[in-house]
């Protein structure tokens, strides 16, 4: 039987010991696997995740049991200290020494750790290990002790160092990242992609310090600040360094293998290194003059050696090594396929941008317009697998290829099913799992569902990055063979939008966590929190204020943040009618507050360019004045548009302002899956646009003219008209019904234009439930909507009467400083923000 040592328990040395079992070949052969850190090897691509629960167990890739099991020798907590390649020996720390056949070298790499003077002071950690982690919690925790406040810094704005900068939020520290380069990401944004990744970090808490280089560590004996320059100085009570790594290839330069001028050992496409017998894969192998430090890779490179060993000599690591990969950075998307960073004489790029929003999209497509080349996502990256996919098998893109990257809740995108995708598509990269092994998977009578794929081909057990293509793939197979398919909101909750609906009603849940405990698990993420928050907004009329941590950051704030970090205050102003006095008291804060003014689309004064600590003393004046808040932050109603219909108009047919008025002050602060807009047009001559809007009233002779489901946006739809010649009373009974169902039904984010076209049986189907009551609910539908009136609050009023909802909004935890960075330029007599270079 022959000896195969694996020297390094990482994921891509665990990953080699699993794929070993599974060959037949593998009852030849025995394996010994050493292991550094005291325990078995776990997932470090989530290990920031260990700060929600401090359970490694949770970060395990298999308990110590499994290598029993497999007849594996596992060996922790001792090191390997020198190889023998003559006599085909290993020695360890402990002066023990083993015999092999076949070596794997597995050792990955470590942190690079800047020559920095006074980088040995107490309270400099680096983020690699749970060890490491725990270090870091434990100090932290003595620091919260003594200093309420304390500020701790994260030496890198890599991948890595962005997840340590979470890992210092959620220890409850004043999170500072500092940069050699100047902007975020070097390696995988370009500068647009990286200022708008930056601005969403600063948003949530993050403070980014660019272009620094740190001359010295000072403190006596402990840490409290870096210096980088004479005047120059962070003030800071921990550092996280996180600077990069470096392959552990001590090992093999000991033993005399060939290893590359900047680390790492030599491998050819077998894995070998210049000592047949000797394998090298993860961080450690140098293959194609590149250390690939992803996971696929290594899973990939740990397949090849098994094959080699085995003798199944066919099997070579390819020549061209797909570094495309998606992340979820401190719950922001941030993705990068094929190549982005295209040379402007090899392609053409697109680029949809929006700060406000914190999105920034970019394809580069082929000279002529019809291949795709690469791309970078930030912000939402939705569609990263299937345009990774229409790269990696060079698929037909559409003529105009921006429809690829528009925003998904204006329309969705131009993509077909992930069906059409070939068979060989690889689908889930770290495991080498095929479109056609998961569809085959299910129609071959093996699975019955996502669970039971994940079980069988290991897809989405890496990285996790695939999980969105993967559900979509069982779940459009399931729907081929005539099965019901359940849609769930995220891995938190296995439940749809709707049924989460029902059961928070029924069960009188009262908040997020209480929800989470009865019908969730885990700890929640950003895309069930705001859905949950919404929900309860739609039951119970609360506002953001009851439960501010679950809110997206402009529910948080009550105001849209604009691109510089400042926000935009709009006051309702109903069906557009506004008094002189209040006119006059918008202009009196304006120019108080020196805010640039204009009239939006619809109908209101926005006022742009708010601190985030004047934010109330500006609302308590409109307050004052008559005025509330306008919802331009929410997924809520906005305005109800009126032209002057027949109070001024000589062709207007119906009193088109006052109807506007009383709609829209009916259905203000109404939380709903999706932004809703009305509008109400005196005469057919539609001056309010109301066939653009999610509902709208046209006036005829008879009575008003109701259609529903309208939109502009980038995927513009006319409204379908849902009933003819109403009176006022009935008008209302119809909107009440009809918003009402769409609350309950409508997946999250889902307008009311693609809900209508999603719905069986269309519009046809929606008149049979509002007008002829189909489903018995007309009246339910009714008595919910007056309930949510009747509880109607102005959460602008709330907040400035309640003195710990006034706590956040301040732009320092810990301090009441403002923040001295903004700035702005003249534009025609007002002003606007510097632009970004």
């Amino acid at each position: 039987m022959q000896h195969i040592i694996v020297v390094g328990n990482g994921m891509v040395g665990y990953k080699f010991c699993e794929k070993f079992v599974e060959k037949a070949e593998s009852k030849d052969f025995k394996i010994t696997v050493f292991g550094e850190e005291p325990r078995p090897a776990y997932d470090r691509v989530h290990l920031s995740e260990f700060f929600e629960n401090q359970d490694a167990k949770a970060l395990e890739m298999a308990p110590a049991q499994w290598y029993a099991d497999n007849s594996i020798d596992l060996i922790t907590g001792e090191r390997v200290a020198d190889i023998n390649r003559t006599s085909k020996t290993i020695k360890t720390a402990k002066d023990r020494e083993f015999s092999y056949d076949h070596l794997v070298l597995a050792t990955g790499s470590s942190p690079f750790v800047p020559p920095i003077k006074g980088v040995e002071k107490e309270g400099v950690f680096v983020y690699r290990t749970i060890e490491d982690l725990e270090g870091m919690l434990a100090y932290a925790a003595k620091l919260k002790a003594k200093k309420p406040g304390a500020r701790a810094a994260v030496l890198g704005g890599g991948l890595l160092g962005l997840e340590a900068g979470k890992a210092v939020m959620d220890m409850g520290l004043e999170p500072h990242i500092v940069e050699f380069a100047p902007k975020l990401m070097p390696r995988q944004l370009d500068s647009r992609s990286s200022q708008v990744l930056q601005l969403k970090l600063e948003s949530i808490g993050l403070n980014i310090h660019l272009s620094k280089a740190t001359n010295q560590i000072l403190g006596n004996g402990a840490i409290t600040g870096m210096e980088f320059g004479e005047d120059d100085v962070l003030d800071v009570d921990m550092l996280v360094v996180s600077a990069g790594i470096r392959p552990r290839d001590e090992l093999g330069k000991a033993c005399g293998l060939d290893v590359g001028v900047r680390g790492g050992i030599v491998v050819d496409n077998k894995m070998q290194t210049s000592d047949n017998s000797i394998y090298a894969i993860g961080e450690i192998a140098l293959y194609n003059q590149m250390i690939y430090g992803l996971v696929a890779p290594g899973y990939d490179m740990a397949a090849v050696a098994v094959d080699q060993i085995i003798g199944k000599t066919e099997t070579l690591m390819p020549a061209d090594i797909d570094m495309s990969t998606k992340l979820k950075l401190i719950g922001v998307d941030v993705a990068s396929f094929g190549e982005p960073f295209m040379p402007a004489s090899k392609g053409h790029s697109i680029i949809f941008e929006n700060k406000t929003q914190h999105l920034y999209k970019r394809i580069n497509v082929s000279l002529d317009g019809k291949s795709l080349l690469g791309g970078i996502l930030v912000g939402d990256a939705a569609d990263y697998n299937m345009l990774h996919q229409v790269y990696l098998n060079g698929m037909a893109i559409p003529e105009d290829p921006s429809q690829l990257i528009l925003p998904a809740s204006e329309g969705g995108s131009s993509f077909g099913s992930v069906l059409d995708l070939p068979d060989t598509a690889q689908v889930c990269s770290c495991e080498s799992v095929s479109k056609g092994d998961i569809c085959c998977s299910i129609t071959d009578g093996d699975c019955n569902d996502f669970g039971d794929v994940v079980a069988k081909t290991k897809a989405t057990s890496g990285c996790g990055g695939c999980k969105p293509m993967v559900t979509d793939l069982v779940n459009e197979t399931l729907k081929s063979l005539g099965k019901e398919v359940k849609e769930t909101i995220c891995e938190h909750f296995n439940f749809s939008r709707q049924e989460l609906y029902d059961l928070i009603k029924i069960n009188k849940v009262p908040n997020y966590q209480e929800a989470l405990n009865l019908f969730g698990e885990g700890h929640g993420c950003e895309t069930c929190k705001p859905l949950l928050a919404s929900i309860f907004a739609t039951i119970t009329m609360e506002t953001p204020n009851r439960q501010p941590d679950i809110q997206d950051t402009n529910d948080r704030f009550l105001a849209n943040i604009q691109r510089n970090g400042t926000y935009s205050v709009v006051p309702r102003v109903a069906g557009g009618e506004i008094t002189p006095d209040q006119l006059i008291v918008i202009g009196e804060v304006a120019k108080k507050y020196d805010l640039y003014t204009k009239i939006t689309g619809g109908q209101r004064i926005d006022l742009f360019g708010a601190q985030i600590h004047e934010l109330p003393m500006i609302w308590k004046e409109l307050i004052d004045a008559g005025f509330e808040s306008g919802h331009a932050y929410g997924k809520s109603l906005r305005t109800v548009k009126s032209c002057v219909g027949s109070t001024w108009c000589r062709y207007g047919m119906h009193e088109s302002v006052t109807f506007a008025i009383d709609i829209e002050n009916r259905y203000r602060g109404l939380r709903s899956p999706h932004k809703l807009k009305g509008g109400v047009s005196g005469c057919i001559r539609e001056c309010a646009e109301a066939r653009g809007k999610d509902f709208g009233l046209i006036a005829v002779d008879g009575g008003w003219n109701l259609y529903v489901c309208g939109n502009g946006g980038a995927t513009p739809k006319h409204a379908v008209l849902l009933a003819e010649q109403l009176d006022d009373e009935t008008v209302v009974k119809y909107l009440d019904r009809f918003l009402m169902f769409y609350i309950r039904t409508a997946g999250p984010l889902v307008r009311t234009a693609p809900w209508l076209d999603k719905l069986e049986g269309g519009i046809d189907y929606l008149k049979q439930v509002v007008i002829e009551d189909s489903l018995g609910i007309a009246e339910d539908l009714e008595q919910e909507m007056q309930g949510l009136v009747n509880r109607y609050e102005c959460e602008w009023k709330q907040a400035i009467e309640n003195p710990e909802m006034m706590k956040r909004f301040k732009h320092f935890v810990n301090s009441d400083d403002t923040d001295d960075n903004l700035v702005f330029v003249p534009m025609r007599e007002q002003k606007m923000p510097k632009q970004w270079a």
